[in-house]
């Protein structure tokens, strides 16, 4: 030991910081496979079989699934999701009702992103008024979100700052399919290009290299330390030698 003396701040410091280091690598690591479940259980829906309207029974394990849709969207009533950015400029996501004829069901459909750089101006947007054939994916939300307030602004099209699609359709008075729909890239939509998850698999990965590197550094400077420290002991003159002299 009298070539290792790191003192006891420094090993306190070591013993909190090493776990909770090599912890966040290992958990960075598993939010990077739960990510990669997502993106194949995603491919893997996009590619199965259609469902229909009838079939969205509110199950999450529809989450990401095709449906074909026939009919008209609703154009006197659209809701406007705030606070919604793309490439750093913020804007609105539009979502309005649409009958769909063959299953006689309401659905919520988002058509996409639109940007609304003036406050002061309503955001622009076209309904088509003519039948439609669509197709849509199935969101599921990972989590209820965080609402700071359940009130709405008065008036069409309609501000909302989250989106409960029961609550929605409770507004409008009908019996409406109780998940969101999301309508793939086409004429009908505006900018549709839906990220899965907030950040890849890959990007996960890299921070757990990060908090795997910061641990080893923290290591390696405890044990330099620990050293050097032993090795500034050892040098010192003792009280007896200079006694002695």
């Amino acid at each position: 030991m009298s070539r290792f003396r790191p003192g006891l701040l420094p090993t306190l410091l070591v013993l909190a910081l090493l776990p909770l280091l090599i912890w966040l690598g290992f958990w960075q690591l598993e939010r990077s496979e739960q990510k990669r479940e997502l993106l194949e259980r995603q491919q893997a829906r996009q590619e199965a079989a259609p469902l229909t309207p009838e079939q969205l029974d509110g199950s999450a394990g529809q989450a990401y699934a095709r449906v074909y849709l026939q009919g008209r969207f609703d154009a006197a009533h659209s809701f406007l999701l705030d606070s919604r950015t793309r490439d750093g400029q913020v804007g609105v996501e539009l979502l309005q009702p649409f009958y769909d004829e063959p299953s006689g069901r309401w659905l919520l459909i988002n058509r996409g992103w639109l940007p609304w750089p003036d406050r002061r101006i309503a955001p622009q947007f076209d309904t088509p008024q003519q039948p439609l054939k669509l197709a849509a994916w199935l969101y599921v939300p990972p989590g209820k979100p965080f609402v700071f307030s359940e009130r709405m602004a008065e008036g069409w099209p309609r501000l909302i700052s989250h989106v409960d699609v029961p609550a929605l359709w409770a507004l409008l008075g009908r019996d409406g399919v109780a998940q969101e729909l999301r309508l793939e890239p086409g004429p009908s939509a505006y900018r549709a290009d839906w990220p899965v998850t907030s950040m890849s698999p890959q990007q996960h990965v890299g921070y757990a290299v990060q908090w795997f590197a910061l641990a080893a550094a923290l290591l390696a400077l405890f044990i330099y330390f620990g050293v050097h420290q032993a090795r500034g002991a050892r040098h010192e003159p003792d009280e007896s030698d200079h006694e002695r002299h």
